[in-house]
């Protein structure tokens, strides 16, 4: 039944998510890797654009699609390398009709092969955060590309931001705090000058456990911290107001 009223876009164990957000939705398999608070954070965190918006990375088009929803770009792209998310982010922007969203399959170390120099105003990434060697490495090989940097490095994602981008447009990602240090190092050596910070608690009593960086490729030195987002009240089980903007329709 599911398969059929969804028009023949559903596999066989996959199911169809609401984003919560202009009726969009999304498909995923469980099997596999599911999207995270941490693309809803990121799709809310990136500006809004009139140019062409790329996603390195995408997996199975969340980032795209809440982008979409959310922000109504006119040019959306999302690049991943896997092939079965990819195939999903394909069918979810068909289930969607969401025109404006390609999804194309490719490695992000070879964007020049790609597409143009500067050729996007916008690029946003939710990139593995463990680096090679460290960590228990999924043996499920979509869960270990995106957790760990078996395929990607921060260095080569850096580098493929900064060709992507035009002058003046901005990078934004979500990554760990632990890392704050090569971030920063990774931007500022690629001509991406950090420029919006925020870090991202799970509670207000808990450390923070991400933070979400925007840089700008060519602008001058100026960084902006942001107060802190908590997610969840002091129980751990409801968003508070901070986090319910992230979520649902769009509202600034």
């Amino acid at each position: 039944m599911e398969i059929m009223e969804h028009n023949g876009l559903i596999r066989e164990g996959e199911r169809v998510d609401d984003l919560s957000c202009g009726g969009y939705r999304i498909i995923q398999d469980p099997r596999s890797f599911c999207f995270g608070i941490d693309a809803v954070l990121l799709a809310n965190f990136a500006g809004k654009t009139s140019g062409k918006m790329i996603d390195l990375g995408t997996g199975n088009g969340v980032i795209p699609l809440l982008y979409s929803a959310k922000k109504k770009a006119p040019d959306i792209t999302g690049l991943e390398l896997m092939e079965k998310p990819c195939d999903r982010a394909k069918r979810s922007a068909e289930l969607n009709g969401a025109k404006e969203v390609k999804i194309i399959h490719g490695d992000i170390r070879r964007v020049k092969e790609l597409f143009s120099p500067g050729e996007f105003r916008l690029v946003t990434s939710n990139p593995p955060y463990i680096t090679g060697g460290r960590g228990l490495e999924n043996p499920d090989r979509e869960k270990c590309v995106a957790r760990h940097e078996v395929e990607l490095s921060l260095e080569e994602l850096c580098r493929a931001a900064a060709y992507l981008l035009s002058d003046k447009g901005s990078f934004c990602m979500i990554h760990k705090p632990f890392r704050i240090p090569e971030i920063m190092k990774r931007l500022m050596e690629n001509g991406l000058e950090p420029k919006r910070l925020q870090m991202v608690q799970p509670r207000a009593d808990r450390p923070p456990n991400m933070v979400l960086i925007e840089s700008v490729k060519g602008a001058g030195p100026e960084l902006k911290v942001l107060p802190a987002l908590v997610v969840y009240d002091e129980n751990g089980s409801i968003l508070t107001s901070g986090a319910k903007a992230y979520y649902g329709e769009y509202s600034g």
